[in-house]
């Protein structure tokens, strides 16, 4: 089962990537971590970060404690995917231009359906993409 949010960014693609790719921005707008440990490849494929979990929407499983997750897909400017080991699903975003100089991003979180609450587990990937839209608007209005 795979769901996505969609969301209009308020920034050019290079400024939200800048933000995407620092892992340690990944619980600033990734809703599920409260910290993260990149190792010492950093953004790279194959790369394997430590994250503390917090609460997720639409998760079984309940929060708390560590995990790892292992970078999937790293295309610079366009899109960021990983895998988390433990909760067992892919998640990212990718990115591309939209008008006025600024983003659509789309986030997404792909796992078997039971590893999703029965509403969907929509409720992840939207935050995240409020998250996003929250730090874009805040960087765009100063």
């Amino acid at each position: 089962m795979r769901v996505t949010a969609e969301r209009e960014l308020l920034a050019p693609r290079a400024d939200v990537w800048a933000l995407v790719a620092e892992p340690y921005h990944l619980p600033d707008w990734w809703p599920a971590y409260t910290g993260v440990e990149p190792d010492r490849r950093g953004l790279a494929v194959g790369a394997r970060w430590r994250v503390r979990r917090g609460r997720a929407p639409g998760l079984l499983r309940r929060p708390g404690g560590e995990g790892t997750i292992e970078l999937r897909r790293v295309e610079p400017g366009r899109a960021l995917l990983w895998l988390d080991v433990a909760q067992r699903l892919e998640a990212g975003v990718e990115l591309v231009p939209a008008p006025e100089g600024r983003t659509k991003a789309t986030v997404s979180v792909q796992a078997s359906w039971w590893r999703l609450l029965p509403e969907g587990g929509q409720g992840l990937p939207r935050e995240a993409a409020r998250r996003l839209f929250d730090l874009c608007q805040t960087a765009a209005e100063l």
